[in-house]
């Protein structure tokens, strides 16, 4: 039997006077790699928090294995400035500098004339650095800096970037120099808080690649469903304030809950009419008992509402609230979109890109990737401004509305509340902003607050409301699935299947690539290549 490393008790938590979840059991055995997935909202980042002793539960009981060490990957990335790559890396373990300074301290002792003339004061001298002498090679000693070095580079953050300070990093490689420490570190549980969020397409590839690899438990809180393909030995779905786990990898959870479902409502078909079978007989009884008094009738309309009491109810099926998204779409020019030889020059004098030729059909559905920093957004944007490019020309279909998804949400006011926002952006009323608000998943209390106070999700869901409100035919999404939970992204994919138009979108959402796209073009060097098909195929046409 696998060793069990955490325990949950019928945990439950409340912030501000509202629970998050109750009622939580989950065992979490030793070599276990476990997606946890569930809706925005549900508390994975809270529980994942009460694991690492960051936050109290307010009831039930944990149990943790004696000794057992582990480490949280937070899900904002946070370095203090001032540190390059390298040195910031080394700090993985602070306990090894430590040791470090007080061994070189005592070797300094040992060359001083009063410890070596004197035997006993050498010997006490000697017996103290052997001890640290110890604790260094338990800690990793002599082989932790290649090892920092090798992590560092089997995550993508090669020795050209070891010289770069932090402070110029952005929010993925940042992450990426936070995972690295925690591997160095190599805790029997890894707890790791979307670790995948602003990592380009061979960075989640790398990272794959060390959790697939990695000795110890990791729990893992992700959107990226191909991810959890590769990864996860197991899912634990957080739903209605508890877990149920599931063996097998995202695809495996998918097909077993479907069919969990369908057994549950059958179950609970057959226990509802079995219910109404023994109700019926109860009154039966009863009203018998009322026109005959026989104390035989009570006595079996008492057994068979004790046999009612008694039995273990079987839950009705209940299907989540999911945003409701309209993007129908509609017939345009044939050709959407043409670049003829476009290069883009910044003011500094960068070129980004040079001599770009594409051309996009109407109905075409159409991947933009390629390593973090090669121009996708600065293309996308292009799109928007024509005029505004360094060379070439691009032509936009001239029966063609273009409905943008900006990466950053800056088409959104923050100082703005949600019906405002909303009333901008088509002519309803205050009464037709608020319904279609409610189709996105906001409370009325949301929707009078300022747009600065949403979560990273809630902004993508209104940034989803206004692209709708705009009935484009030419989409141009830089990485709509960002801040989005998996029942949200579903819904999205979905749409686009349906949506009659153009779609040119920016993703390193390779699972959604696969369901969305019939093509992916890559900007790589300034130069673009197409692949025909989603993301697998380009995959295979790259190896």
């Amino acid at each position: 039997m696998a060793e069990i490393l955490i325990n949950l008790d019928k945990v439950g938590v409340s912030l501000a006077g509202r629970p998050i979840f109750n009622d939580i059991s989950w065992e979490i055995q030793r070599n276990q790699r476990i997606g946890l997935v569930g809706a925005n909202g549900v508390g994975k980042s809270t529980l994942l928090k009460i694991i690492a002793q960051e936050m109290q539960a307010d009831e039930g009981n944990i149990f943790r294995k004696s000794g057992l060490t582990w480490a949280r990957l937070h899900q904002e990335p946070s370095l203090p400035p001032g540190h390059t790559v390298l040195q910031e890396a080394l700090t993985a373990v602070p306990q090894l500098g430590i040791t470090e300074a007080k061994m070189a301290k005592l070797e300094q002792q040992m060359g001083q004339p009063e410890t070596y003339s004197n035997p006993r004061a050498l010997e006490k001298v000697m017996v103290k650095h052997e001890k640290l002498l110890r604790q260094y090679d338990q800690l990793g000693g002599d082989r932790y800096n290649s090892l920092v070095r090798e992590t560092l580079s089997a995550l993508g953050m090669g020795s050209d970037k070891w010289n770069i300070l932090t402070d110029h990093l952005s929010g993925g490689q940042k992450k990426l120099i936070m995972l690295a420490k925690l591997l160095v570190q190599a805790p029997e549980l890894l707890l790791l808080d979307e670790p995948d969020n602003h990592l380009d397409l061979p960075a989640k590839r790398n990272l794959e690649k060390l959790i697939r690899s990695y000795a110890g438990c990791v729990v893992i809180i992700s959107h990226d469903r191909y991810l959890l393909d590769e990864i996860a030995t197991h899912i634990a779905e957080m739903e209605s304030g508890r877990i149920n786990l599931y063996h097998g990898n995202y695809t495996a959870y998918t097909t077993e809950r479907e069919l969990r479902r369908l057994r549950q409502q059958q179950l609970y078909a057959a226990q509802q009419k079995e219910i109404a079978g023994i109700e019926a007989a109860i009154k039966r009884f009863e009203l018998w008992a009322s026109m005959v008094v026989n104390e035989r009738h009570i006595k079996q309309a008492r057994s068979r509402q004790r046999m009612l009491d008694k039995m273990d109810k079987v839950e009705k099926v209940t299907e989540a609230r999911r945003m409701k998204l309209d993007l129908a779409g509609w017939r345009g020019s044939k050709k959407s979109v043409e670049l003829v030889h476009v290069t883009k020059t910044f003011d500094n004098g960068q070129t980004i890109f040079r001599d770009l030729n594409l051309t996009l059909w109407h109905g075409e559905k159409v991947g933009l990737v390629g390593p973090n920093g090669a121009g996708k957004s600065v293309l996308l944007k292009q799109l928007l401004e024509p005029e505004a490019i360094t060379g070439g020309e691009i032509k936009i279909g001239p029966s063609n509305k273009i409905g943008y998804y900006a990466q950053e949400q800056e088409t959104l006011h923050d100082e703005w509340d949600l019906i405002t926002e909303i009333r901008q952006a088509a002519p309803v009323s205050r009464e037709t902003a608020v319904a279609i608000l409610l189709r996105y998943l906001f409370s009325y209390e949301q929707m009078q607050q300022p747009i600065g106070k949403l979560s990273g999700g809630e902004r993508s869901r209104l940034q989803l409301a206004k692209l709708v409100l705009e009935r484009p035919n030419l989409l141009l999404l830089d990485e709509p699935t960002n801040n989005l939970d998996i029942p949200a992204i579903e819904v999205l994919e979905e749409t686009l299947d349906e949506f009659v138009g153009t779609v040119l979108v920016i993703s390193h959402d390779r699972y959604f690539l696969d369901k969305v796209v019939d093509r992916i073009v890559e900007l790589r060097d300034g130069q673009l290549t197409e692949f025909l098909g989603g993301y697998t195929d380009y995959l295979a046409e790259q190896e």
